[in-house]
C-alpha cells in the first residue's frame, strides 16, 4: 500500500507571525495578522489570530518573526510546530514590513 506523499504535503499549512509570549514551557504564542476586505464597503481591515506553537528547543523569543506549520494535536490548543525563526536582518530596510500579514 503506497502512500501518496504529494497528497499529504497539500494538507500541511505554513503561517508566518510574530511571537507575543514565550512564558510557557516548550510553547510560544504567535500572532498572525491578515487583511480582509469588507463585503459591502470594500475597506481593508486587519484581523489578528493567536496560535499556540510547539517550540521544543526554546529558540524563539518575544518579538521574533517565525514560520510554523500544522502538525498532529499535541495538546488541547497546540496543533502547530515551529519551523524556523526568521533572522531580523534578513529583510532590506526601507520596504514596508508586511511580514506578519502574509499567509504562505
Amino acid at each position: 500500500m503506497a502512500i501518496n506523499m504529494e497528497k499529504i504535503k497539500k494538507n500541511i499549512k505554513k503561517l508566518k507571525g510574530i511571537v507575543v509570549s514565550d512564558k510557557m514551557q516548550k510553547t510560544i504564542v504567535v500572532k498572525v495578522d491578515r487583511k480582509k476586505i469588507h463585503p459591502l464597503y470594500k475597506k481593508e481591515y486587519i484581523v489578528s489570530k493567536k496560535y499556540k506553537v510547539h517550540d521544543a528547543d526554546k529558540k524563539a523569543k518575544v518579538g521574533d518573526k517565525v514560520i510554523f506549520v500544522s502538525t498532529r494535536p499535541l495538546s488541547k490548543d497546540k496543533k502547530w510546530r515551529l519551523l524556523e525563526v526568521v533572522p531580523s536582518g534578513s529583510r532590506e530596510s526601507g520596504k514596508n514590513d508586511t511580514f506578519d500579514r502574509q499567509i504562505i
